[in-house]
């Protein structure tokens, strides 16, 4: 009986760890599918000639599901005494992001990623271009707030020191009003113009998708557990076989 109940035991275990695996295997087919559907939908997004930057009717609504990488336009006057480096890690080596302020047509803001700067061009000086004073038009991608900071360091707005392109916390530290909750990361200098600092068009745009992968894996644990259940059951027909055997010939 202790052996009848053990073998039950055993086998009700493979068939919920088979079951799970294949559970397991099949979302990860789910969030591929889903995966796939999010790379398509971005890669439409920035390749799409750029709209009107979203205004503060809009503001309340914004979310990653329908305005992240959205392709924007802005017009406006850019404020550079209230400019902000961010620091930051890009193929151009390590720097800063130049964040910069600009002023709508109705006085609310729009915090504008400029782009790329190296340490020594950290101040307006030394990069050896005369900034724009007049209105300008600036497009790009929309990019949601990064509170708070980067992994393992906190923004410290006393120090100025800023890891992380927080909107809110950025705004309240230069005292600025009306700011939009989102950031534009400026495009990069149309074609056959020389790059000037701050050099835009550097935006990461990179979505993991090893979901076939995993998938895959999961499987392969669901069909070793059938291997293994086989296994079993065929060993112990062999002994039973053997048993019976035996019992006859004696």
């Amino acid at each position: 009986m202790r052996r009848l109940l053990a073998r039950l035991a055993l086998g009700l275990l493979a068939l919920l760890a088979f079951a799970g695996f294949v559970a397991l295997g099949t979302w990860q087919l789910e969030r591929r599918a889903w995966k796939l559907e999010l790379i398509d939908r971005i890669d439409q997004r920035v390749h799409a000639p750029p709209v009107e930057a979203p205004g503060p009717q809009r503001w309340p609504h914004i979310n990653a599901a329908d305005d992240e990488y959205r392709h924007v336009r802005a017009s406006g006057t850019f404020l550079h005494a209230h400019e902000t480096l961010v620091q930051a890690s890009t193929e151009l080596g390590g720097g800063y992001w130049v964040l910069t302020p600009l002023q709508l047509a109705d006085g609310s803001l729009l915090l504008v990623n400029r782009g790329f700067v190296t340490p020594q061009q950290r101040t307006p000086e030394s990069r050896g271009v005369v900034e724009a004073t007049g209105p300008v038009t600036v497009t790009g991608l929309l990019r949601l707030s990064e509170p708070k900071g980067a992994l393992l360091r906190d923004n410290d707005p006393a120090a100025n020191r800023w890891y992380s392109r927080d909107v809110q916390a950025i705004a309240a530290a230069r005292g600025l009003e009306r700011v939009a909750p989102y950031f534009v990361d400026a495009d990069a200098a149309a074609a056959g113009e020389r790059q000037r600092p701050p050099v835009g068009g550097l935006t990461v745009i990179a979505f993991p998708n090893n979901h076939l992968g995993y998938a895959l894996t999961w499987y392969a644990l669901a069909l070793m557990v059938l291997g293994a259940a086989w296994f079993v059951v065929r060993d112990q027909r062999r002994r039973n076989d053997d048993g019976g055997t035996d019992g006859a010939a004696a």
